[in-house]
């Protein structure tokens, strides 16, 4: 099969890569593959792999053990666990000890024709839902856990700050809750996107310190941590919705000070972020830049990491 191929921070285009076969798995052929920030990170070498990256897809099931499957259009959840560790008993599966997740850890992912997941992690696509929106299914997730996490109240002032791939949808999700919401956006099409949906900007000089309740950095850079950290109120809660980029310096002591709550967050639940995208509560279809055919994977990737770039595609 054709697919991408990433090894020592360096990625390939692979002509005749053997097809998966996982006699207890469900071998899927990969519709519609979406290039992330993560992705993007992965070939700097922000976490040591070597295989077939990606993880955001929407696929179909042409071989099963369980012959109900076949033929459905899936997307799929891309942490694969033990169900017997700690963890995972605990109901804390996405920690599981034993995991391997897809396309990042010591699982081949879906830039590829061909991908192989447990039928324990395919989520059945209803009819309604394109492709094209079917794709954002991981990011709407991972979004909807800022609230499976957080007790966002009507009344709060919630801050995003950063309004690439992820933050657009961020802020979608946090505009149902009701909150007095802003969002940090710096390049054209990312406010003109926002303003279209009713989400109101805000520029960073006009972020008043110490006052908003809820605060979203999903920069992944220190400049970005900063200006959450002073955005934040005593007692406030400041969710970390990004892949960082190496270490930073944090000042714990005016964290320990001020009584901050910070929240790590990462995967989140699909069935929920289907239904947001069936009754169209999020329309991300606005974010789609750019498509390739897998051929052109490499190219795809050069035009994903342009600054500002928001969502860009690849149809195996």
């Amino acid at each position: 099969m054709k697919s991408l191929w990433l090894e020592n921070k360096k990625l390939s285009y692979k002509e005749n890569h053997p097809k998966p076969a996982q006699a207890d798995e469900a071998l899927i052929r990969v519709r519609l593959a979406g290039i992330c920030g993560t992705d993007l990170e992965m070939v700097k070498g922000y976490y040591p792999f070597t295989g077939v990256p990606g993880h955001e897809f929407v696929g179909k099931v042409v071989e099963c053990a369980d012959k109900s499957w076949v033929g459905k259009r899936v997307a799929g959840e891309i942490n694969i666990t033990c169900g017997n560790c700690e963890q995972c008993i605990n109901g804390r599966s996405t920690h599981c000890e034993e995991r391997t997740t897809l396309g990042i850890h010591n699982r081949d992912g879906i830039f590829a024709e061909y991908v192989t997941l447990p039928t324990q992690n395919l989520v059945a696509l209803p009819d309604s839902v394109s492709d094209e929106k079917a794709i954002f299914t991981e990011l709407v997730a991972a979004a909807l856990e800022i609230a499976q996490e957080v007790h966002i109240r009507p009344t709060d002032r919630v801050l995003v700050i950063g309004a690439g791939r992820f933050g657009q949808l961020i802020a979608q999700v946090l505009q149902l809750t009701g909150a007095d919401l802003r969002v940090v956006a710096r390049h054209p099409i990312q406010q003109k996107l926002l303003t279209e949906r009713g989400i109101r900007l805000i520029d960073e000089a006009d972020v008043i310190p110490w006052r908003w309740d809820v605060v979203v950095d999903v920069t992944g850079s220190a400049s970005g941590f900063s200006l959450a950290r002073q955005a934040i109120r005593p007692r406030g809660t400041l969710v970390m919705k990004s892949t960082y980029k190496g270490d930073m310096q944090v000042n714990f002591s005016s964290l320990v000070v001020d009584e901050i709550n910070i929240v790590g967050s990462r995967c989140g639940p699909f069935a929920p972020a289907i239904r947001l995208l069936e009754n169209n509560l999020v329309n991300p279809l606005g974010m789609i830049a750019a498509e390739y055919p897998i051929e052109q994977g490499l190219e795809a990737f050069e035009k994903a990491s342009e600054r500002g770039m928001l969502k860009v595609l690849l149809r195996p």
